[in-house]
């Protein structure tokens, strides 16, 4: 039951990584007018008519969303190897509870980035631009986070369902 549980939760970890990294790396958070041209921006440039440009300005939601994202991505990549050590020389409990922990702090860390991104655009951004919205990059971190959470979710039963079952007969004493 261990691995059913455990390959699940491997399985939505690595695609929550996948997500999170594709969701950071890319400059689809939010699209819209400026001054009568196709603008979008990520959390690292802005472009404008297709020519990208660093954000110049340090502004503490991105950075702040920048640092939660990249965490998120560091403990969601802890979660799914300590999950794959559960395959590797027999189950590892202990591991695949840890990688479980491993996995739900990167959800929390991803909501809590995208928490504040939202926050920020709608209050701000929002009322600066009349004709803009959230693009597919915005959309994969929120897909992220529910496989993240999903993927921990799943290491924790596997760790939970582990530790309740009695361990196999020894065939050696009959």
């Amino acid at each position: 039951m261990l691995y059913t549980w455990a390959g699940g939760g491997t399985l939505c970890g690595v695609a929550a990584l996948v997500l999170l990294i594709v969701s950071t790396a890319t400059d689809f958070w939010m699209q819209y007018r400026y001054s009568g041209n196709s603008a979008n921006q990520g959390l690292w440039r802005f472009c404008i008519n297709n020519k990208c440009h660093a954000h110049t300005l340090t502004v503490a939601f991105w950075d702040a969303t920048r640092a939660f994202m990249l965490l998120s991505i560091l403990s969601c990549f802890a979660g799914v190897v300590l999950g794959l050590s559960a395959f590797a020389n027999g189950a590892k409990s202990r591991r695949v509870r840890t990688g479980g922990i491993a996995l739900l702090l990167s959800g929390f860390l991803a909501l809590l980035a995208l928490a504040i991104y939202t926050g920020v655009t709608v209050n701000f951004f929002g009322k600066r631009y009349i004709d803009w919205r959230f693009s597919w990059s915005y959309i994969l971190g929120w897909l992220g986070i529910i496989l993240s959470f999903t993927a921990g979710g799943f290491q924790l039963c596997a760790y939970q369902r582990n530790t309740a079952e009695p361990p196999p007969p020894d065939v050696s004493d009959s």
